[in-house]
This record gives C-alpha cells, sequence and structure tokens, in this order.
C-alpha cells in the first residue's frame, strides 16, 4: 500500500533534523524538494493530513487519556492491572514527563506539520486551480482543528503560518488568544472555499458545513457569544438534521447521514486504514480491549426515559439491537462499555482488526444546535435557547424542558451537552470551559488554577532549549 510519512515532529523531532521527506512508496524514500512536483503530489500530501485523523495518536490512548478519561463520563476500564498508567489521568496525577502527555502533544505538532507542508508547498505546484485552492482549505481547515484541540488542553502555543523558511522551529508560546484569532482566520478563509458536499468517492472531505461548524464551537470557546450564534445559525441553515434514531446515529449505516457535520473516514481499504478507536473501548475479550467505560455517574446523569442511556452504554448480559449478544462473567473484562463505539460483529472487517470501520464523529449536528441554544441563551434569547433543547430531548423522547430562566436554561442546556455527547470526548473541556470542572472533578484530584490546562512536556522545553515556559502548576 502506498503512503505518505513526513518527519514532521515539532521540537522533539524536527530541532534535530536536517531534511523533511515524504516516503512516498514502501520501498524508498523521496526528499520533500522532490515531491511537491504534480497535482498527485498535491492530493497524496493532503490525504496524509486525513491519515492522521485515524491515527492513535488522536483517536487511540493519547486522545483517550487526555480528552476521555480526565473527565467523569469515562473511567479507566478493563481489569486493574491492565495499562495501569491510565489511572494517572483519572485521577490527576499526570506530570511534565508522563508519555500520555507528550504522546498528544508531539502527535498533534506532526498534524499541524502536516498541514503546513500542503500549505506551503501546494502553492508552488502547476496544477488544476479549483482544487489547488480547495485542497490549500482543507488544509487550513484541518490545521485549525489540531490548533484548537492544542489550545484547549495546553494553552497558547506557537504559531507557524506554513514551513518556517529559517527552518527554524524553536519559537515561544504564543497566548491562547492570538492562538484563537489564527484559528478563527483559518476557518473562516476555509469556509469560502470549501463545498458543501462531495461525490461519495470524497465521504470524509472537510465541508463548508465542517468548517462553519467548528468555527461556531471555536466562538462558544472565546466566549463571543454573538459569532457564535451567528455562525451557528448558518450551519443550521445549510440543510443538515437530527437522525431521528439515536442507535443508527452510530452505526455504520447512519455514517455520513444527515447529523454528520465534521466525521473521519475510517474504512477499511488501501486509502483509509481503520483506527483504533474502537477497538480500545470495545467489550474486552469480545469486542476489544475494553478501556475507557462509562462510569456511575455517567449513569446517573441521565433522566428516567432517556433512550440515550441504554443506547450509550453497553451491559454485559445484553442483546443488541443487531442481535449480538454481550459476554458476561469475565472477571477481567468488565461490565459496561461504550455503545457508541459498537460495531456489530457482522459487519467487521478483519483485514483492519476490530472496529476498524468505525467512522469517528467529531462533530455532530446535535453539538451545533447545542452551541446555538448555549450561545442564544447567552445573548438573552431564550426562546431559541428552549427550541434547541427541546429538538435534543425530544429526539431522546424526554419531555420539553421545565426550565425558563436564563440560569435554568444555562443548566440545561449544559446537562443536554453531557447525555448528548456522552463519551464522545467533550466533557472534561466542557467543565473547564463552564467553570464547572472543580466541582465535578475536585473529588477525582482535579486542582483548580492548575488542571485546567496540562503540563508542557518536559522533552519539548528541553528540546526548544528552554524557550518554551511550562503552565502554572508543573515542575
Amino acid at each position: 500500500m502506498k503512503k505518505i510519512f513526513l518527519t514532521l515532529s515539532i521540537f522533539s523531532l524536527l530541532v534535530n533534523c536536517s531534511d523533511d521527506f515524504v516516503d512516498i512508496k514502501q520501498e524508498g524514500v523521496v526528499v520533500s524538494d522532490d515531491f511537491f512536483k504534480t497535482e498527485s503530489d498535491a492530493m497524496k500530501a493532503t490525504n496524509a493530513i486525513y491519515s492522521f485523523l485515524r491515527s492513535w495518536e488522536n483517536s487511540g490512548f493519547p486522545a483517550q487519556n487526555i480528552l476521555g478519561v480526565t473527565g467523569d463520563d469515562v473511567e479507566k476500564g478493563s481489569n486493574p492491572g491492565d495499562a495501569a498508567f491510565i489511572n494517572d489521568f483519572d485521577q490527576f496525577k499526570y506530570n511534565a514527563s508522563t508519555d500520555g502527555v507528550h504522546g498528544y502533544w508531539t502527535g498533534q505538532w506532526q498534524a499541524v506539520n502536516r498541514a503546513n507542508q500542503v500549505i506551503t508547498n501546494v502553492p508552488n505546484i502547476e496544477m488544476d486551480a479549483a482544487l489547488k485552492s480547495r485542497l490549500l482549505a482543507e488544509a487550513k481547515m484541518l490545521r485549525a482543528y489540531f490548533y484548537f484541540n492544542l489550545v484547549r488542553v495546553y494553552g497558547g502555543v506557537p504559531i507557524f503560518d506554513g514551513l518556517p523558511a529559517d527552518k527554524n522551529y524553536i519559537k515561544p508560546r504564543n497566548t491562547a488568544a492570538e492562538v484563537y484569532d489564527f484559528i478563527v482566520k483559518d476557518l473562516t478563509e476555509a469556509s469560502q472555499v470549501l463545498p458543501a458536499t462531495y461525490p461519495s468517492s470524497d465521504l470524509g472531505r472537510v465541508t463548508k458545513g465542517g468548517a462553519l461548524g467548528l468555527l461556531s464551537k471555536v466562538y462558544l470557546y472565546m466566549k463571543d457569544y454573538q459569532k457564535a450564534y451567528d455562525t451557528s445559525n448558518l450551519v443550521i441553515n445549510m440543510g443538515y438534521q437530527l437522525d431521528p434514531d439515536f442507535n443508527h446515529l452510530f452505526r455504520p449505516d447512519g455514517e455520513f447521514g444527515s447529523e454528520s457535520v465534521f466525521e473521519v473516514n475510517c474504512q477499511c481499504s488501501a486509502e483509509f486504514g481503520g483506527s483504533q478507536y474502537a477497538e480500545v473501548q470495545g467489550v474486552r475479550n469480545q469486542f476489544g480491549w475494553g478501556f475507557f467505560t462509562p462510569t456511575q455517574a455517567l449513569e446517573n446523569a441521565f433522566e428516567a426515559g432517556d433512550i440515550r442511556k441504554e443506547l450509550s452504554i453497553l451491559r454485559e448480559g445484553e442483546t443488541t439491537p443487531e442481535g449480538d449478544l454481550i459476554k458476561k462473567g469475565d472477571p477481567q473484562a468488565g461490565n459496561t462499555w461504550n455503545q457508541k463505539v459498537y460495531v456489530p460483529k457482522a459487519l467487521n472487517n478483519a483485514t483492519c482488526g476490530y472496529g476498524s470501520i468505525q467512522n469517528i464523529r467529531i462533530l455532530r449536528f446535535a453539538d451545533i444546535l447545542l452551541i446555538n441554544a448555549e450561545a442564544a441563551n447567552e445573548l438573552g434569547n431564550t426562546s431559541v435557547a428552549v427550541t434547541n433543547i427541546n429538538k435534543i430531548r425530544n429526539r431522546a423522547e424526554l419531555a420539553n424542558t421545565t426550565a425558563s430562566t436564563q440560569s435554568a436554561i444555562r443548566l440545561a442546556i449544559w446537562q443536554e451537552r453531557r447525555v448528548e455527547l456522552a463519551m464522545e470526548m467533550d466533557r472534561f473541556l466542557d467543565l473547564v470551559r463552564t467553570g464547572q470542572a472543580e466541582t465535578y472533578l475536585g473529588p477525582l484530584g482535579f486542582k483548580k488554577g492548575v488542571n485546567e490546562l496540562f503540563p508542557i512536556p518536559l522533552q519539548a522545553i528541553t528540546d526548544s532549549k528552554g524557550v518554551l515556559t511550562q503552565n502554572p502548576g508543573y515542575n
């Protein structure tokens, strides 16, 4: 299988490398100066950015440790002795030398630099002008997504707008505000070029709706509620709809459906090699490794009658709607798992491993509605907020919300985000963003003023010769 590999790791790799290169074929290496020559090269390099979305760093342990188990809806899972290091994240005991902290940092920078390879080199290729413009827009949207991950997890980080001409990757941190402005610029520019849809052969490529949807979420984190409201309205008016069947939404048949705003194509093929996102969370000794399982706190968060509870939490001994009997009585396996990543046995492709065909839903229309609701409520437009909340609740077969005041509606929105997006790696970031982290995570070890951000990896600080500074509270 042909694939692209770029030596793109910021600080810990590139400062020690004299050349970036692209591995075009398994049997050989081509220096990047000899690579970016043709339209085919441009497409391959852009596809290399997408490949990271399916990577271990972005969907396996590094991402699940940082964004998953740190929330109160997910715990380590599996048996106590297996991968015990995950407990450091569950209990907020990680530090600047923890492998997972470094792994997520390095992975996101590798992805940023893949995007920058395209943004710097593709403009110089003689090729179809419309395709060139689109590929550059794709690279900008994806770069914005990776920077959004970095700024939410580590705070202000260095901004690299393309590959530095002097090949100097040792730069001080920009402020978080500067990073957010850079993200907004990328997403705004991308949204003006990207198409609303693609043919079936290109499913998974980022769209205008994806760029605008991500931009609305960025504005929400910036607390720019007017822009979050206006931008999410643009997405709402593009024709997205809630999938009426919550279970169907997460099964392979529901991929790239009416609710899909930004989704990672993980089909098992020569071009798309699947991911381990579902495997690490699948039922241990039956469908996967059994990690990152639902907590009792998440169980308790669902209202009586909410169909999302049993369609989000997979239990030992149950038979799924698709007819798979979930094993029980295995003392090493646990007894509940994330049903959102479950892939029916009959649909698995052994070529790529269990669950590898399960797409990763980064941004759903339900999230857009809740972003719109939260922004509307903060602007005083409670009626719009209530309407959007009720759309989410009614799909879950719940009655309309009883919240009517701005403060009550705010809590209702946060509650819907918790149960609607359960185990989708949003909970920890939502708690930090809304100032609730100490309340919900304090008993787990969260320290206010420290754990809102993760430490800058010690290796990165060392490789930067001390130019990078550490976040408060970490040695």
